[in-house]
């Protein structure tokens, strides 16, 4: 069973222009949409809104990052590039 999304889940995308590439999730909007971020393409000042059922979630949570997203400091764009670093290779 996969586990649900939560603020910091390494996500991949699976249709849009920006298909084939993982990203973190930085906010939840409701059940059918969340922002996402990958500190390149997509940073932190401006994250894409995307629908859940256009990713696919690996599973994996980004611990710090996570912390820092929901008690509100500041994540830099180099720290999510390197933690997304494992996967896009």
């Amino acid at each position: 069973m996969e586990r649900p999304v939560c603020v910091g889940t390494v996500v991949y995308s699976r249709a849009g222009r920006d298909e084939g590439n993982f990203f973190i999730i930085s906010e939840i909007l409701d059940d059918n949409y969340v922002l996402i971020v990958d500190g390149d393409i997509r940073k932190t000042e401006k994250p894409k809104k995307k629908k859940l059922k256009h990713l696919k979630n690996t599973g994996e949570v980004l611990e710090e990052i996570s912390e820092k997203l929901k008690t509100g400091k500041r994540v830099y764009d180099a720290e999510i590039r390197e933690a997304l670093k494992k996967y896009n290779s």
